[in-house]
C-alpha cells in the first residue's frame, strides 16, 4: 500500500474551539495608542519600555499608575532596578518606591505627561482601560511568550495590537529596533505562523489576541460569534437618507473616528438605559451645579451640527460644555432629561442626530437644522440589521 495513504482506523483530529477574541475593534485602536505612547518615551531598553507600558496602561485615566514590587517581578525583566530607574528621566515620580525588597505594598508612580491635563491623557474609558490592562497581561502570558526574552515579549503586543486575525499584518512603524531583532524568537516559539520581511501572520492560538479583528465578528452579547451583514452590506441596504448620514458621520474630518468605531456605533442592537439610584443621586448633584443648561446644550448642538455636518454624541455634546469628569450613565441621564424637557431631541435609536429640540427651536423662533427624522426613522423600523440607540453608542 502507498505510503500516502492514511491509516484505515487512524483516529479523527478533534475540533478545538477558537478562544473569544480579547478586544473590540476600538479596544484595538487603544491598544495601538498605548503602544504608540510608549514607543514615543525617550527609554532605550527593551525592560524599560515594557515596564512603562504596564504603568501607562495603569495610569491612562488618572495620571497615576499603581502597581507593587511583585508586579515588576512578573514581567521578569532582566534588568529591573536598571528599568525603575530609567523612568527618572521621564520625570515620573515615585517609582523609587519600587527598588526597595517590598513585595506588596502598591506604589504609585505619578506619570507627569498624563497626570494633571485632562487633554494629554489617553483615551480610556474604565472598561476599555480594564480591557487592554487584562489583554496586555494574557498576551505576555501566552504560551508562546512567556519563556521568550524581553524584546520578545515587548514584540507581541506591538504584533498582537497591529496584526489582523486572519490575515497578513504589516510591522508597525514605531516597532523598536531590539523588538525587530527579536521576531525570529516569536517565530521559533509558534506565536508567529509566517514571518517574511515586513508581513508576519498570528498563529492560530493566539489569534484571540489580534487587536483588528473581523468586522463581522463585532456583535455586542457576543465576543466570536459572527452575525448579520458586514459593515458594507449594511450600508449598502441602508436607505438614502440614512446612509448619507452615515457618510457625514465616516468621513467627518473633525471626529476622525475610524471605521470600526462608526461601524459598531450603527450596527449595535438598541438596548434601553437602566438608571438606578446612583445615577439618579449624581443628576441631583449635576443639576444643582449646572443649572438650565436646556438653551446652552441647544446652541452646543447646532453648533456642532453646523461644523461637523452631523450632531453630536452625548459624550462629544457634555464634553463640548464643559460640564466637567461624568460617568456615562450620568451622561445619558443628562442628555435623557434635556430631551424629555423639549431642549434637545434625536433620531432615536440613530447615533449622532442631537440637535435642538422643539423648546429650543420655539425660544430661537426658527427650526434648527436636522436630520430627516421620518426618512431615518422609516429606514431603522424595516432594517438592516440593527441600529444602536444614540445614548449607547456614544456615552
Amino acid at each position: 500500500m502507498s505510503s500516502s495513504l492514511s491509516a484505515p482506523f487512524a483516529p479523527a483530529v478533534p475540533v478545538v474551539a477558537r478562544k473569544p477574541f480579547l478586544l473590540t475593534p476600538h479596544q484595538g485602536e487603544a491598544a495601538r495608542a498605548l503602544l504608540v505612547h510608549v514607543s514615543a518615551l525617550p527609554l532605550t531598553t527593551a525592560d524599560a519600555q515594557l515596564l512603562a507600558t504596564v504603568v501607562v496602561i495603569r495610569a491612562a485615566r488618572s495620571g497615576i499608575g499603581n502597581l507593587t514590587g511583585q508586579d515588576v517581578r512578573t514581567l521578569r525583566l532582566a534588568d529591573p532596578d536598571g528599568a525603575v530607574t530609567a523612568f527618572a528621566s521621564l520625570g515620573w515620580q515615585g517609582h523609587e518606591a519600587l527598588l526597595g525588597g517590598d513585595l506588596v505594598t502598591p506604589v504609585g508612580v505619578s506619570v507627569t505627561d498624563l497626570a494633571g491635563r485632562p487633554d494629554a491623557r489617553l483615551p480610556f474609558g474604565k472598561v476599555m482601560r480594564s480591557r487592554v490592562s487584562g489583554w496586555t497581561v494574557r498576551t505576555l502570558s501566552a504560551k508562546p511568550v512567556k519563556k521568550t526574552s524581553t524584546a520578545a515579549r515587548l514584540a507581541a503586543l506591538f504584533l498582537a495590537a497591529h496584526g489582523p486575525a486572519d490575515e497578513h499584518g504589516t510591522l508597525p512603524a514605531h516597532l523598536p529596533d531590539h523588538c525587530r531583532a527579536a521576531l525570529p524568537e516569536l517565530l521559533e516559539k509558534g506565536f508567529l505562523r509566517e514571518l517574511d520581511g515586513e508581513r508576519y501572520l498570528l498563529a492560530d492560538s493566539v489569534r484571540h489576541l489580534a487587536g483588528m479583528r473581523p468586522l463581522p465578528d463585532v456583535r455586542p452579547g457576543t465576543r466570536d460569534e459572527p452575525e448579520g451583514p458586514s459593515w458594507q452590506e449594511w450600508k449598502d441596504r441602508a436607505s438614502v437618507a440614512l446612509r448619507r448620514h452615515v457618510e457625514a458621520v465616516e468621513g467627518c474630518p473633525e471626529c476622525a473616528l475610524s471605521t470600526a468605531r462608526v461601524s459598531e456605533a450603527f450596527m449595535r442592537k438598541a438596548l434601553p438605559a437602566q438608571f438606578g439610584v446612583k445615577a439618579r443621586t449624581a443628576y441631583g448633584v449635576w443639576a444643582a451645579k449646572y443649572p438650565d443648561q436646556g438653551p446652552a446644550a441647544a446652541e452646543a448642538a447646532a453648533a456642532f451640527r453646523a461644523a461637523h455636518g452631523h450632531g453630536p454624541s452625548v459624550k462629544q455634546l457634555c464634553e463640548a460644555l464643559g460640564w466637567g469628569k461624568m460617568s456615562r450613565e450620568l451622561r445619558i441621564h443628562v442628555v435623557r432629561r434635556l430631551i424629555a424637557e423639549g431642549w434637545l431631541t434625536n433620531t432615536e435609536p440613530v447615533p449622532w442626530t442631537l440637535r435642538p429640540g422643539k423648546a429650543a427651536q420655539a425660544a430661537a423662533g426658527a427650526a434648527a437644522p436636522s436630520l430627516s427624522a421620518g426618512a431615518v426613522r422609516g429606514q431603522v423600523s424595516r432594517g438592516p440589521g440593527h441600529v444602536s440607540a444614540e445614548i449607547t453608542s456614544s456615552g
